[in-house]
């Protein structure tokens, strides 16, 4: 049996920047990469790379249209990634196919700042690398405008005011990062209504136990059935729908547990199983939390109503 080889793990900048052939970072805990300037093989990190800091990648050019769901987009122009401190990022052979650059930003650097509990709540630096923010050419130019910049700052001007700078323009960019992420669950809705579809037959699948499908959906187990990570499902949901993929499961599990309750064919702690819960007690708490009433009072007034209709 082969063993898998772990990820590298680069814990300081000054680190990373000798593995890819470069000269030590101006600042130790901040630092703008060049891919242009960059001397390295991705099959060198084909088990992965682990930083001990924030990665943002700005890719400037791609050499193709980009994949996204069933159809190709034209945002060829570039786009964005983005890495938690701790995170495992995957390499392919296709990173060596384009021009950009890369902003790194260790933990320390953010200390004391209000940006480093900001930082966060991005959800973003949870999506994979297959859930990039593409870039109009506009966007593009506001970016570069960015990176610029902060390039510069870390040229020229490292002094007392240094640090305040480059944490205002850190700011910038993560929020024209988030205005663009809006932009694109927008231009997408066409697509995202299409994965809406797919997530309905996910959960039906679920309820009626068929393909051997048993217990409670979970945001993770069907983000996965639609290739997402569990927090960009989330994040368009919420945009689509107005509500996050845990809204949106419950609404689906309550619907159908009305369902079964008006069929008066099975009896609550039935219809708690047919669920997939395992204790029928957490079924009665999660419905009357969201009904403002117990299944058994749902029934009834259904009942009621049922029997008002007839009489009528």
């Amino acid at each position: 049996m082969m063993k898998i080889k772990p990820a590298v793990h680069f814990k300081s900048l000054s680190a990373l920047h000798q593995a890819m052939g470069l000269k030590p970072p101006l600042h130790p805990l901040i630092s703008i990469i060049d891919y242009g300037q960059a001397l390295f093989s991705p099959e060198d990190f084909k088990s992965g790379i682990q930083l001990d800091f924030y990665k943002i990648s700005f890719k400037t050019k791609f050499s193709g249209k980009i994949r996204y769901g069933q159809g190709y987009y034209d945002f060829e122009s570039g786009g964005m990634s983005f890495v938690s401190p701790g995170q495992i990022l995957r390499m392919e052979m296709e990173e060596a196919d384009y021009s950009g650059m890369s902003l790194h930003i260790h933990p320390d650097f953010l200390r004391s700042y209000a940006v480093s509990r900001k930082i966060k709540k991005y959800g973003f630096f949870l999506y994979s690398v297959a859930e990039a923010l593409y870039l109009s050419e506009k966007e593009k130019k506001t970016m570069t405008t960015v990176f610029e910049a902060m390039q510069d700052e870390l040229d020229e001007r490292i002094d007392h005011f240094s640090r305040d700078v480059l944490i205002s323009q850190i700011e910038l960019l993560l929020t024209q990062s988030n205005r663009f992420y809006n932009r694109q669950f927008i231009t997408r809705k066409a697509v995202h209504h299409d994965i809406l579809a797919k997530m309905e037959d996910i959960l039906q699948d679920f309820f009626n136990h068929e393909k051997g499908i048993r217990g409670l959906p979970t945001v993770e187990s069907v983000a996965s059935q639609l290739n997402f990570t569990p927090r960009y499902l989330s994040d368009m949901l919420r945009q689509t729908t107005g509500q996050s993929a845990q809204q949106h499961i419950h609404q689906q599990l309550i619907e159908k547990a009305k369902e079964y309750l008006s069929d008066h064919q099975l009896s609550v702690s039935e219809t708690a199983y047919q669920l997939g819960f395992e204790h029928p007690q957490s079924f009665s708490k999660l419905f009357k939390k969201k009904t403002d009433m117990s299944p058994n009072q749902y029934r009834e007034l259904i009942q009621k109503n049922n029997n008002g209709s007839a009489e009528f």
